[in-house]
């Protein structure tokens, strides 16, 4: 497997976090970290969570896959049991693991990214270069969404 292998290659020097809870804090951390809505990766379950900085790779390991719809912009995504990226910034590239459903089919993405924070505008991007702009707000932790209300 593709992403088995680029873990093992970033493993050495990198932040390595396991259980559900330090991983899912760890992970919101990371999304803190690159300026990116934190609820981004609602996953489940999680095993393991690693962060190499100096090459900007992550890895979140999680038992199953976990499907989440995003009740503001009405979109299912589906998280694979690894998802891993390359961070930097505002973006998330090279992404694996990430599909969103569209219409009938699911579609890989390979990118999100905040080109204007005052936009407040995310872009998910496909490997094949398509792009769909949304709301950061509808990618914020559940909980405070519903603290907002």
């Amino acid at each position: 497997m593709a992403t088995q292998q680029s873990i093992a290659t970033h493993r050495e020097g990198a932040e390595i976090y396991h259980g559900d809870e330090i991983c899912k804090s760890k992970s919101i951390e990371l999304l803190e970290l690159v300026h990116l809505p934190r609820g981004l990766l609602p996953l489940n379950d999680l095993e393991e969570v690693g962060y190499n900085r100096e090459t900007g790779f992550v890895w979140l390991k999680q038992k199953k896959r976990t499907d989440h719809t995003f009740k503001k912009i009405g979109r299912l995504v589906s998280y694979a049991p690894e998802v891993t990226a390359f961070v930097e910034e505002r973006r998330m590239k090279k992404i694996s693991g990430v599909k969103s459903k569209e219409i009938l089919i699911w579609i890989s993405l390979s990118d999100m990214y905040i080109d204007d924070p005052a936009s407040g505008k995310i872009t998910f991007k496909t490997p094949a270069g398509l792009s769909r702009s949304f709301p950061t707000s509808a990618f914020e932790l559940e909980e405070e969404a519903e603290q907002k209300k």
